[in-house]
């Protein structure tokens, strides 16, 4: 009796701790939670041809991370829109990082070296051939975004907004996530679901 007593306990905390756990789960993301502290990065290759790490970005605001790729089109059409975040946010102290993960020949760093070039990047560009960043993101799509607040935890992740054709845009997900993390707020809209090209993990 004793033990079947002892084995009821167990088996309800366990549930109980389940149910905590996928209570707290993100929705798209079965790697990262919201509120979990950001994998970090080290000695990946940039366009400019140097090594950076997360640990770099320490003086920044916020920093936010998109995984993205040279040929897949829809992390293309959203190249403007990063090109202008950037621009209106690094006054405020944000930093925005690109990441490359895939191993097609037209996303290696010869070809993304080109593409920066082309279109005037004007944030980090940076190659991981190992892919072991996009995996500890959970990334499974380009473009995927990751909003890290000052104490470079996941505030904001998902898409950048809610369509691929700017003129349709009608919710800025990452900029209103930047507006309140900026102001010490948490954002309202914390997850959403990325669309675009599969990430190939190899």
């Amino acid at each position: 009796m004793k033990s079947r007593i002892v084995f009821s306990v167990a088996l309800v905390s366990g549930l109980l701790l389940a149910a905590s756990h996928s209570s707290s789960a993100a929705k798209f993301n079965r790697v990262l939670d919201i509120g979990s502290q950001a994998p970090e990065w080290k000695g990946l290759e940039g366009v400019d041809g140097k090594k950076h790490g997360l640990a770099e970005l320490k003086k920044a605001k916020a920093v936010v991370v998109v995984f993205t790729c040279n040929h897949c089109p829809v992390a293309k059409s959203y190249e403007k829109r990063l090109i202008e975040l950037t621009k209106k946010y690094e006054e405020k102290g944000v930093k925005v990082v690109a990441i490359s993960v895939s191993l097609y020949e037209a996303d290696l760093l010869d070809e993304m070296k080109k593409r920066a070039e082309e279109k005037k990047y004007n944030f980090e560009y940076l190659h991981d051939p190992s892919q072991k960043i996009g995996e500890a993101f959970g990334v499974l799509r380009t473009p995927t975004v990751f909003l890290l607040d000052q104490d470079r935890k996941v505030a904001y992740m998902g898409a950048f907004d809610d369509d691929m054709y700017e003129e349709r845009v009608t919710e800025s997900y990452l900029k209103d996530g930047l507006d309140a993390v900026l102001s010490g707020k948490a954002p309202e809209v914390t997850e959403t679901k990325s669309s675009g090209c599969p990430v190939a993990y190899e």
